[in-house]
């Protein structure tokens, strides 16, 4: 019997068969099927905890927050030694916005050893506002354990949005100082400083690497691309031409990227058009659109030229009060600094899938973003097996990651793209005063990648307006100019890309 059919006859002949059916339908992301089963399984049987989890779980999937925490608050008060239920209660408190910290504190007492319940403790206390706590606890915990990558690069993600003056290797430099033959250390360290932008010192820890290690390619590879990254590329050719060739995408788009600097847009265009498999095509296609646009290829205006490409929305009318919503955004702006590893330049961002969480006025955004996505995927191009973008199927919606950046004087973000999503966005809460001398300060720019190329300009521009909405490809290069004073307040989000046929 097909794992449908299961679902709807409900639980009753055969309890075990049905859970199996409900996992196996929210293993294969169709959450949407299974919750009204578990539904009405947790009223047929109230007293059955897996029914109650497994709802949770499908209210998870499908970003209910709110509804999954109160399935698993009634999990949790029928199985109360369960640190699998307490952790999941904890999690969905902190992705609801809900007081997390004393949920995640009886979690901990459950599993006191589980890295994830405490890496979700210490966000908890970040949720806060005490972030300082959060890294000092973190800190005590990583030199009682100094093998715990995850929480070394924990900590330095935190110390760069809390501490920002602050050095962010500490916690790793004295893990090596004992351990220096721990390759996996060495790798975090190499992680940590070269998403800080510090390749000076990541090629000072590549050097004390090989005399704790050994020489390897591996070392090479990251000192090729940190000489490369901070601006000295025929140096770093010379460490690339000694290496194999790459034989995947992440260690493809180093040299690429190089090449590129170098101005030999044929041998980039070689490692650009390589077939790595079809997870490398994401990383691949935003460098087959430069080097497209730059050499005149006409299959640039395939890849990115139609203008439908590009939707703008005006989602104001549906939101009851776009300054409502720009006071409970700033309440989630926590942080003092910008985080680690993303875009941000002279701002903060919010941790979290910002369209999660149950405030009433991030629910009614999140309702009417889905609407607008709705009828930007209608008007896009016919599908086209080739291209990235224009999927044969096209649903579900799934937004694979939200958050909201703050950005105040000088602000602005670097170009970049996602290469994890299928639709990426901008949306406009609150905006700087226009600048006349300056009249594209703040403004959106796509196809502009001025770390490798300067002087190739973008070919569009969009100007932020309070309760505009901007979606594109994730693929496609875009960035921000500086503006001069005053708050540039967004929402941004990433839409999974739909599975195919």
């Amino acid at each position: 019997m097909q794992s449908t059919d299961i679902l709807k006859r409900g639980p009753a002949d055969n309890p075990a068969a049905f859970l199996k059916a409900a996992s196996a339908a929210l293993d294969q992301g169709q959450a949407d099927l299974a919750e009204p089963a578990l539904a009405r399984a947790t009223q047929a049987a109230p007293g059955e905890v897996r029914f109650w989890q497994f709802l949770g779980l499908a209210r998870r999937a499908l970003q209910d927050s709110a509804g999954a925490n109160q399935a698993f608050a009634r999990a949790a008060a029928l199985s109360p030694q369960d640190p699998l239920i307490a952790h999941s209660l904890a999690r969905t408190a902190l992705e609801a916005g809900y007081p997390a910290l004393e949920p995640f504190n009886r979690a901990r007492l459950l599993a006191p050893q589980d890295g994830s319940v405490i890496l979700g403790r210490i966000a908890a206390l970040l949720a806060t506002g005490k972030g300082v706590d959060a890294r000092s606890q973190l800190a005590a915990l990583l030199a009682a354990n100094p093998g715990w990558t995850e929480g070394h690069m924990a900590l330095a993600k935190l110390t760069a949005q809390v501490a920002p003056d602050e050095p962010l290797d500490t916690s790793l430099r004295q893990a090596l100082g004992g351990h220096p033959q721990a390759g996996a250390l060495w790798h975090t360290l190499f992680e940590v400083l070269m998403q800080a932008q510090d390749y000076a010192a990541t090629i000072a820890a590549v050097d004390q690497a090989r005399s704790a290690l050994g020489s390897g390619d591996e070392l090479d590879r990251i000192e090729a691309l940190c000489l490369s990254e901070q601006g000295e590329a025929a140096a770093a050719q010379v460490l690339f031409d000694r290496l194999p060739f790459p034989l995947s995408v992440d260690a493809a788009t180093w040299p690429l990227r190089n090449f590129i600097r170098l101005g030999r847009y044929d041998e980039a265009m070689l490692l650009a058009e390589q077939n790595f498999g079809i997870d490398g095509e994401p990383l691949l296609w935003p460098y087959r659109a430069l080097l497209w646009r730059l050499r005149g290829d006409p299959r640039w205006a395939w890849l990115e030229g139609d203008s439908r490409l590009i939707g703008t929305y005006d989602i104001a009318p549906g939101l009851a009060s776009l300054g409502n919503l720009a006071q409970v955004l700033r309440g989630l702006h926590q942080a003092q600094g910008a985080p680690l590893d993303q875009s941000v330049r002279g701002g903060t961002q919010t941790d979290g899938n910002l369209l999660a969480r149950a405030e009433p006025e991030l629910r009614q955004l999140r309702t009417v973003l889905l609407q607008a996505l709705t009828d930007y995927v209608a008007q896009l191009p016919p599908p086209d097996p080739a291209h990235p973008m224009l999927l044969a199927r096209r649903s579900p919606l799934s937004f694979a990651g939200a958050w909201s950046v703050r950005l105040t004087d000088h602000g602005f973000h670097v170009d970049h793209v996602h290469s994890q999503g299928w639709i990426s966005s901008a949306c406009y809460i609150t905006v700087p005063q226009p600048d006349p001398a300056r009249p594209e300060a703040g403004w959106l720019a796509f196809g502009e990648c001025r770390n490798l190329l300067p002087d190739l300009a973008g070919f569009r521009t969009e100007a932020p307006v309070p309760g505009k909405l901007v979606l594109f490809p994730s693929i496609m290069w875009h960035g921000t100019r500086p503006f001069g004073s005053g708050e540039r307040m967004t929402v941004a989000f990433d839409i999974a890309r739909p599975p195919q046929p």
